[in-house]
């Protein structure tokens, strides 16, 4: 059976590269939601209901395990949705909180979409995990749309990337959570900006590593399968780029809500 992601978009196959690693041997069925990305600008209720939407799906496709590749799903739609979803739902908060810490001490940034920065999702949990330290958080609704369209180094993008970061800079954070899994795409930038003294916390590889623990391998070589809810255009020119040539299985556009 099938692990099942999802996505607002191209950021979750920093996941799907992960998931493929962590087991090479199954099916992975992936939705990116193009019709309707970026989902960081939009309300819980609505990201709700694209959220349930796309696991209904997932669910019908036979997938084992969902996982919420995106970060704004994560914080406002997974806890809402795992209390009725048939199939284990993950979502991305606790394993880059996890990792976050583990990174080292110090003041830890996390820069997300508006509305993941405004749950407060990351704040609590490091709070909570870890009384006292420090957290800056910073919105940064201009990454998705770059990533999107592949701009993912050059002057504008460092500009843009120098204006979120420098309240962080100012506050000597020595961790970033990129809260986001598009902005793993922008580490070059990132850390150019930042400088090697602020380590970069990535979650796709410890989402990885927290399902490899429970999970077992069935196939000789697994397949990816993607499904968009919008024309593929250069979507898939831009998954080979990422993941590699013959990467994918198979491309097909649907229609939400399925069925």
């Amino acid at each position: 059976m099938p692990l099942g992601v999802f996505d607002s978009g191209i950021g979750g196959l920093t996941v799907v590269r992960a998931l493929r690693a962590a087991f090479p041997r199954r099916d992975i069925l992936y939705v990116g939601d193009t019709a309707r990305v970026p989902y960081g600008n939009k309300s819980a209720e609505t990201v709700q209901t694209y959220s349930r939407e796309i696991t209904d799906f997932l669910e019908k496709k036979g997938a084992e395990r969902i996982v919420a590749a995106c970060n704004t799903a994560s914080a406002l739609a997974v806890g809402v949705l795992a209390r009725t979803k048939k199939v284990p739902l993950h979502g991305m908060i606790e394993s880059g909180v996890a990792s976050a810490l583990a990174a080292g001490d110090g003041p830890v940034g996390v820069i997300g979409t508006p509305a993941t920065i405004a749950s407060g999702a990351y704040q609590q949990a490091l709070a909570k995990a870890r009384p006292g330290l420090k957290v800056v958080a910073q919105a940064t609704p201009l990454f998705v749309p770059l990533v999107e369209e592949g701009w993912l180094e050059g002057e504008v993008t460092e500009k843009i990337a120098r204006t979120y970061l420098e309240p962080l800079i100012r506050e000597k954070i020595r961790v970033l959570v990129l809260a986001c899994t598009h902005y793993p795409l922008l580490k070059g930038v990132l850390g150019k900006v930042l400088g090697p003294h602020v380590r970069l916390v990535d979650s796709s590889e410890a989402c990885a590593a927290s399902l490899q623990a429970s999970e077992g391998e069935r196939k000789e070589k697994g397949e990816l399968k993607i499904f968009l809810t919008d024309e593929p255009g250069p979507f898939l020119g831009r998954v080979e780029s990422f993941l590699g040539k013959g990467s994918v299985g198979s491309v097909e556009r649907i229609h939400l809500p399925y069925g």
